[in-house]
């Protein structure tokens, strides 16, 4: 187990991502159908912010009780995602070590974090990639 090799090297690059403009519907289906957590939010080019399945969770009837997804449905619809996603999100530098990344997660109250080349957004870390990474996996 390597913990100076680039974040780069474990970080998920098939990325998806969310527009400013996506409504949570979408953002609930993107999660959803590609069994991901977490979703970076981008203007453009730009990272702006990042929304978790945990944030949409936290406004959704549907997986707690059965026949309530209109509910869901009109909550999503009264919100945008700007009002649900975290908005300037911490990332890291594509060459910043696994250690680095994993004392950021030993230290904040986050789970994911977007990677950076520069100013553009190449990849997603998360707490699973570095576990996987120290188990060998």
């Amino acid at each position: 187990m390597n913990t100076q090799a680039p974040v780069s090297s474990i970080m998920t690059k098939n990325l998806i991502t969310a527009n400013i403009t996506d409504d949570l519907r979408h953002v609930n289906t993107l999660l959803k159908r590609n069994h991901i957590r977490h979703i970076p939010v981008v203007s453009g080019d730009k990272l702006v912010g990042i929304v978790s399945k945990s944030d949409i969770l936290r406004l959704s009837f549907g997986d707690i009780y059965e026949g309530r997804e209109q509910a869901d449905d009109t909550i999503f619809d009264l919100l945008k995602l700007e009002q649900v996603m975290v908005s300037n999100p911490r990332t890291v530098q594509a060459d910043d070590t696994i250690r680095t990344v994993a004392e950021i997660f030993a230290s904040e109250e986050f789970h994911a974090l977007p990677v950076m080349e520069g100013d553009k957004i190449a990849g997603i870390v998360s707490t699973t990639d570095v576990i996987k990474h120290m188990l060998g996996s």
